[in-house]
């Protein structure tokens, strides 16, 4: 009895999580309206009727999806920096390269969610929109950490620098215009701080 006990919070955690991660890929897919209730547990496998089980209402789903897309999409990009500079990039070279990346532009259900959702969040509810600009606040303080010694205060136009360049990029199409959007942006970007030119 008390083994039994035991499991079924895991199996509900497990469960949770499952929900959450899928609202997360209809998130960044499809916008904060793409996600449903019905929509999101249909994809997971389960029932609708579960869903309560699990959250107080749909902006709590959104809530969890949203930090949890962009707890994805950082742990993605630190990678992909933290190889960059291995091969002897600079961290921002490193940082910036990796966002503004042709894989990065096509990846709408793994990327960044604050590219595929920025003109979203100011309509959203305010726990909502809070939470949204949460995943913002993030995104600046990772650009901010990878800036040149006496430049931190940029971090902030680097990192709508980033935002934009790859939200255009996309607008034109996962394609050779969209990819020379972002060779220039990087360029761009990496010729104010950085003394070897972009790649």
């Amino acid at each position: 009895m008390f083994a039994a006990m035991d499991t079924a919070p895991g199996r509900k955690q497990l469960t949770h999580d499952r929900i959450v991660e899928t609202a997360a890929g209809v998130l960044r897919e499809s916008g904060f309206w793409g996600v449903g209730v019905a929509d999101v547990m249909k994809r997971a496998g389960l029932t609708h009727g579960g869903f309560y089980a699990h959250f107080a209402s749909r902006d709590a789903l959104l809530c969890e999806a949203i930090a949890h897309a962009g707890h994805d999409s950082a742990a993605r990009l630190a990678k992909s920096t933290a190889q960059r500079q291995a091969r002897g990039a600079s961290p921002l070279r490193a940082l910036v390269e990796a966002y503004l990346s042709d894989s990065h532009l096509g990846a709408f259900t793994q990327g960044c969610p604050v590219a595929a959702l920025a003109s979203e969040m100011p309509r959203q509810s305010a726990e909502v929109a809070q939470a949204a600009a949460e995943r913002v606040r993030r995104l600046v303080a990772a650009v901010q950490r990878a800036m040149p010694e006496g430049a931190a205060e940029q971090a902030v136009v680097v990192a709508a620098q980033l935002v934009g360049a790859l939200q255009l990029a996309r607008a034109l199409g996962d394609n050779a215009e969209g990819r020379a959007l972002l060779a220039a942006t990087r360029r761009s970007v990496l010729a104010q701080f950085d003394a070897v030119p972009a790649r």
